[in-house]
Parts: structure tokens; C-alpha cells; sequence
């Protein structure tokens, strides 16, 4: 059986490189045409220098007919911008979005990206919630999660029989590349919060993917987003008020039973607590909890490579299921150290 053959829409960004670097060494696809528009020409080795394998290899536009010469398609491009591409693509071609252009429900688009009509709303590709693989082995397009949502999600969706999801309080820390090429010089040796009061797009995304999971419940999420002095990871710390009677185990429990036998989600060991250096590289996300009695709170700490199980990494374990792959194939669930 010949590979896959698959193409990439926004090769020259951070998490283009990424998803080429993870592709390299995939067993079962081959790499297709690499578009990046503003860098149509230039070597793929020029902006990714630690790719060595695309020596010779040069950027090519942004054109439908070019893209659609591969089987599967991934576009990490900024917001907005994808769903014009896909207009122009054939309907045969499947497609794995980065961005947040089909993530969302028609209402909290148009709140949220006022500039960009609603595209359409396409699976969600979060593999580790409930029923969401057997959605993705059969979408013929998939939205990929953004990197806080990620983080969020995983930490808080098995915990919503236990919390108030009315009162969610997440306050995340993101390496500079999840914030692009630009942000990187600035943060070095400084922290600072963005997009305070709930304006940032990855709080409705939180709120609907929680919302799924307890429809009829109002869920509401205050999202504090901050950019800390590394280059990539997340560290996303959540908490909302517990019903009556629950207990650390019972949180504890809820976790282990959902993430129990999963490959790239894991629940430490009591009294380890997640560290996003320990997810670099890979398409693991560390999580624990704990219970606050002072507060009567559930707080539950999620770690992620941004660039892996938040971005690049996640969208070829979505592909993988997509393809009927190993789900694992081409990915690891182990960082990089020191």
C-alpha cells in the first residue's frame, strides 16, 4: 500500500514547521505540495533551518489547483483565511483546519470574529472526548482545537458532573510561538496577560466544547490568557466550585476514568503536578487536580506542547484517524530534555 500524499497551506509559520518536522518522519504519509503565500519561492530551509530534509524543497503559492494535488490537506493559516481556500478546493478532498475558521457555531463567530462571515461549523477534532473519534474516522473535514482550548477542554470535560460550570475560572500560560513570529522578542525575561475580560476566541470555543458535553447546563468560562518567557508550552490552571459532597478522590477519579488507557493524555501520580517543559516535542498533555475545601473549588492543572498536542502534533493524530492509521503513528508521547 502506497503512502498519503499530503498537502500544507501556511508551511512558514510556526506550526507549519511543526507539522513538516512531524510529517518527515511519518511512516505512512508523504509530503505534497507546501504553500505559504507571502513566502512563495523562498527555500522551506530558509525559515525552517532544522529541517534538513527539505533541502531543495521551495514554498509554492496558495493556489486551489496545486493544493489539490494530495489526498488530505492541512491548513494553518491565520484566521479567516481558510475558508476561502476550501471554497475553491474539491469536495473530494479531506481537510484538517488549524485555525478557528469552522470551529465555532454560527452565533459566537460572528461575536468573536465580527470581520470574517460564519463558514460553517466542521467536526470537532478532539480525539479524547466522548464519541469524537468515531465523528472524525468519518468527516470528510475536521477542526483542529486551538491550543488553550486544548488544554482547558481536556482538563475540565471529564470534571463537569462534579463542578459548577457556570463559575469556570482558567488562567493559562502560553510560550511565544503560540502567539506567532512577532511576539517572540518582546516576552523574553517578562510575563504579561492579553486579551483581559473574556475577549480572546478561545473562550467560546472552551464554552461550546463543554457545553456539548452537558447540554441544557449554562457554561461560562473566564479566560485569562498570558504569554510567558519560553519559547512553546502550555500551562493552563482551572477551577470552578464543587457540588456538595464531592471529594478529591472523586475528582481524581473522574480524570483516571476517562484518560485511564489514553496514549497522549496523562494523569499523574499524586502530588506530581504537570510541567510544560516535560510536553516539548510531543503530543502529550500531563494533568492533576486537587481540591480546595478553603474555597470549595476543584483546581485542575493541564500541561501541552503548544506546538504538539496543541497545534501540529494534534492535527496529525486527527489525520491518522481520518486514514484508518495507527493513531499514533508518526507521533510520540515523549518530551525533550533539559
Amino acid at each position: 500500500m502506497g503512502k498519503t500524499r499530503v498537502a500544507v497551506a501556511g508551511a512558514s509559520g510556526y506550526a507549519g514547521g511543526e507539522l513538516l518536522r512531524l510529517l518527515a518522519g511519518h511512516p505512512d504519509l508523504e509530503i505534497g505540495p507546501l504553500a505559504a503565500q507571502a513566502s512563495a519561492g523562498r527555500p522551506v530551509t530558509e525559515l525552517h533551518p532544522h529541517l534538513p530534509d527539505m533541502e531543495g524543497v521551495a514554498f509554492a503559492p496558495t493556489d486551489p489547483a496545486v493544493l489539490a494535488d494530495a489526498d488530505l490537506l492541512f491548513t494553518a493559516l491565520p484566521h479567516g483565511e481558510s475558508a476561502a481556500l476550501v471554497a475553491e478546493l474539491p469536495a473530494s478532498l479531506k481537510i484538517i483546519d488549524l485555525g478557528a475558521d469552522f470551529r465555532l457555531s454560527a452565533e459566537p463567530w460572528s461575536r468573536y470574529y465580527p470581520k470574517h462571515p460564519h463558514a460553517g461549523q466542521w467536526t470537532y477534532g478532539l480525539p479524547e472526548l466522548p464519541g469524537a473519534r468515531e465523528a472524525i474516522e468519518t468527516a470528510p473535514a475536521v477542526a483542529a482545537p486551538g491550543c488553550y482550548a486544548t488544554a482547558a477542554i481536556l482538563a475540565l470535560a471529564p470534571l463537569l458532573p462534579l463542578i459548577d460550570p457556570s463559575a469556570i475560572v482558567i488562567v493559562a500560560a502560553s510560550g511565544t510561538s503560540g502567539a506567532g513570529r512577532g511576539a517572540h522578542v518582546e516576552a523574553f525575561g517578562s510575563m504579561r496577560a492579553y486579551e483581559v475580560g473574556g475577549t480572546h476566541r478561545h473562550t467560546p470555543e472552551i464554552e461550546q466544547a463543554l457545553q456539548s458535553e452537558r447540554p441544557g447546563e449554562p457554561v461560562t468560562v473566564s479566560f485569562t490568557p498570558t504569554l510567558a518567557p519560553m519559547s512553546r508550552g502550555i500551562l493552563a490552571t482551572c477551577s470552578a466550585p464543587v457540588a456538595r459532597g464531592v471529594t478529591a478522590a472523586d475528582l481524581r477519579s473522574a480524570l483516571t476514568g476517562i484518560y485511564g488507557s489514553e496514549q497522549f493524555v496523562h494523569v499523574l501520580p499524586e502530588g506530581r503536578w504537570p510541567a510544560s517543559g516535560a510536553t516539548i516535542g510531543s503530543n502529550a498533555a500531563q494533568l492533576q487536580v486537587a481540591l480546595d475545601p478553603h474555597a470549595g473549588r476543584a483546581v485542575v492543572v493541564s500541561a501541552l506542547d503548544n506546538l504538539g498536542k496543541g497545534a501540529a502534533g494534534q492535527a496529525v493524530q486527527i489525520a491518522n484517524i481520518m486514514l484508518g492509521l495507527p493513531e499514533s503513528a508518526g507521533l510520540t508521547a515523549h518530551g525533550v530534555a533539559p
